[in-house]
């Protein structure tokens, strides 16, 4: 498999809703989520990260957060791990959304990033 969604929200349910969203229109993308604390509760947590990437079959692994810890606890296990990881700063349900319906049609990762540039976070 080529590419791989990693959703990561401070929401257990905001994950999870995007994960079931994106899953519909790339179905045959591998697509994973960490959402909130060790308890559920709303917050980051670098082991659900770290859990999430590992269980994405991709080999490139394309990853969409929502806040700040989220964003810190990515950057963290990037520098943990040798997965093939890229780190966009875009809206996360438009941007995972995009790059999972053109990851389903196999574009380039050029093109890819190129559509997710337009949704970038300033």
């Amino acid at each position: 498999m080529k590419y791989g969604i990693v959703i990561l929200s401070h929401s257990p349910k905001i994950a999870a809703g995007v994960h079931d969203l994106i899953e519909q229109a790339a179905p045959s993308i591998s697509i994973t989520f960490a959402g909130g604390t060790e308890d559920n509760e709303i917050g980051s947590s670098l082991e659900k990260i770290q859990k999430a990437f590992e269980d994405n079959q991709g080999d490139q692994l394309l990853a969409f957060y929502d806040l700040g810890s989220s964003k810190m606890n990515l950057e963290m296990y990037m520098e943990m791990t040798d997965l093939n990881i890229h780190k966009y700063d875009v809206a996360l349900v438009e941007g995972a959304y995009t790059a999972a319906t053109l990851a389903e049609i196999e574009s380039p990762l050029a093109s890819i990033e190129q559509s997710l540039a337009k949704l970038k976070i300033k």
